[in-house]
C-alpha cells in the first residue's frame, strides 16, 4: 500500500512587499498538496516606495498600489478579506475580526507596523497615523478635496517625525498642496502652513548628518516650519488642534499626521510568540520564529535575532525570495537555508519634485532630478513584476 502525502495549509497573513513576491514565486514554482491562503484586509496593496510620489501627484493609485485579487489567482491561492486579531498556538489557528478562524499547519506573518508613541494624550483621538496606509490615504485623498474645492481657506497641517518617512511625507504634502494653490493666482504665499516636529536635534538620525543637513535647509528654503528637539506631550481640542511639546512650545494646526517610530500589534506577543521589545517577531536567520518552528515572519513585523535592521521597506523586499523559499523547504520537510541581511543599505529619499536624494553610509547625493529618475526606474520595475501577471 502506497502512503498518500497529506495536504497541507499554508496561511499568509497580511499583502506585505515579502508576501506579494511569496506569492508570485509560489505561481511560478508551485508546491504539490500545498493549499494556500491569504489573509489580508486589502484588495489593493501598496508599495511603499511610491507612496511619496502618489502623495505628491506624481503617480495615480494604480501606479504604486498591488491587486492582490488577481495575484492570490495567479497563485491560485484562496484569498480571505479579513483583519487577523489572534492566534490560536495551541490548536494552529487564526483568529480574524469577521470569519470563524483559519487552521494552518505553516503560516507566515507581513503585516507591517504601525506609528509608535500613540499613547501620547490626544493622538488616538485627533492624529492620523500614516499605517495602515489605506486609511491614511483614504484621509489624505479628502484633505486634497477639501483644498481644491476651498482654497482660499488657510489650511494649517503638522507632521510629527523626523524620519525617512517623516520627511519624505512633509514634502510630498508641500509638492502636492501648493501644486493646487498655484493654480489659484490671487492666493498669499502662506495659504499653507506646514509644521514638522523632530524628537531629536537632527532629521533622519539614523543617517549621515551630511543627510540631515541637507534636508534641513530644503525644507526651510520651502517655508515649512521645522522644530527639532521638539517631543510633543499631547494633542488637545479638535480641529483645530493645540499640539503642545515638552519645551512649552504651541503650536496650532488643522490635521496633524503621525509618523513616529514603529511598533508591533499588541496580539503577536499575547499568542505567545517570542518578540523584541517593541513586539516584534524574533526570527532566527531562517525567517523562523524563534519560540514556533512551523511560523514564519518577514518585513517590518520581525526582528531578525542575529541580524536586527532598521525597519525599511529594501529589507522587506530583499526577504520575499528566501522566505519564499523557506516556505517551500518547510512544507517539503527539507532543510532550511540561512539569509543575512546586508549591513549598509541605500536609501533613496523622494523631495516631492521630481528630485531625490541618494544615502548610503558617509556617501550623500543630491537633491537631484536624476536620482529622482533613478529611483522611479526601479520603483517601477519592481511594480511591473506584479502588473504584468500574464
Amino acid at each position: 500500500m502506497f502512503s498518500v502525502t497529506p495536504v497541507k495549509d499554508l496561511v499568509l497573513i497580511g499583502g506585505g512587499h515579502s508576501h506579494v513576491i511569496v506569492l508570485k514565486q509560489l505561481a511560478i514554482n508551485p508546491i504539490p498538496r500545498l493549499r494556500l491562503t491569504l489573509i489580508s484586509d486589502v484588495y489593493h496593496t501598496p508599495y511603499s516606495g511610491m507612496l511619496p510620489g502618489y502623495i505628491a501627484g506624481l503617480y495615480k493609485f494604480n501606479d504604486c498600489h498591488i491587486d492582490v485579487q488577481a495575484l492570490a489567482n495567479l497563485a491560485k491561492a484562496r484569498l480571505l478579506i479579513d483583519r487577523a486579531i489572534g492566534l490560536d498556538l495551541q490548536t494552529n489557528q487564526v483568529l480574524c475580526a469577521n470569519r470563524p478562524p483559519v487552521p494552518f499547519d505553516i503560516l507566515s506573518i507581513d503585516i507591517g507596523s504601525t506609528p509608535g508613541t500613540m499613547t501620547v494624550p490626544g493622538v488616538q483621538q485627533q492624529a492620523i497615523p500614516v499605517k495602515p496606509i489605506a486609511k491614511f490615504l483614504d484621509h489624505w485623498d479628502k484633505i486634497v478635496e477639501t483644498v481644491r474645492e476651498n482654497p482660499r481657506e488657510k489650511m494649517r497641517l503638522a507632521v510629527v517625525g523626523g524620519g525617512a518617512g517623516g520627511v519624505e511625507l512633509t514634502l510630498a504634502i508641500f509638492s502636492r498642496l501648493q501644486q493646487i494653490y498655484g493654480l489659484h493666482s490671487q492666493l498669499p504665499e502662506n495659504h499653507l502652513e506646514l509644521h514638522l516636529f523632530q524628537k531629536s536635534d537632527r532629521l533622519i538620525p539614523q543617517r549621515h548628518p551630511g543627510v540631515s543637513q541637507r534636508l534641513q535647509k530644503l525644507i526651510s528654503s520651502r517655508g515649512i516650519n521645522l522644530h527639532l528637539g521638539e517631543t510633543v506631550t499631547e494633542i488637545e481640542g479638535k480641529s483645530p488642534h493645540s499640539i503642545h511639546c515638552e519645551s512649552g512650545l504651541t503650536v496650532k494646526c488643522d490635521r496633524l499626521f503621525w509618523v513616529t517610530q514603529a511598533r508591533a500589534a499588541t496580539w503577536l506577543k499575547d499568542a505567545g510568540l517570542a518578540t523584541d521589545d517593541q513586539g516584534f517577531i524574533l526570527v532566527n536567520d531562517y525567517l523562523q520564529s524563534i519560540s514556533h518552528p512551523d511560523i514564519f515572519a518577514a518585513g517590518d513585523i520581525a526582528t531578525m535575532l542575529n541580524h536586527p535592521r532598521p525597519k525599511a521597506g529594501v529589507f522587506a523586499v530583499r526577504q520575499g525570495k528566501p522566505l519564499a523559499e523557506n516556505l517551500g523547504r518547510k512544507a517539503n520537510q527539507q532543510p532550511l537555508k540561512p539569509y543575512r541581511p546586508q549591513k549598509e543599505f541605500l536609501i533613496l529619499i523622494s523631495t516631492g519634485d521630481q528630485q531625490a536624494i541618494a544615502s548610503r553610509g558617509c556617501f550623500r547625493l543630491g537633491p537631484h532630478p536624476l536620482i529622482w529618475q533613478w529611483k522611479d526606474h526601479i520603483d517601477r520595475q519592481f511594480m511591473n513584476n506584479f502588473t504584468q501577471l500574464d
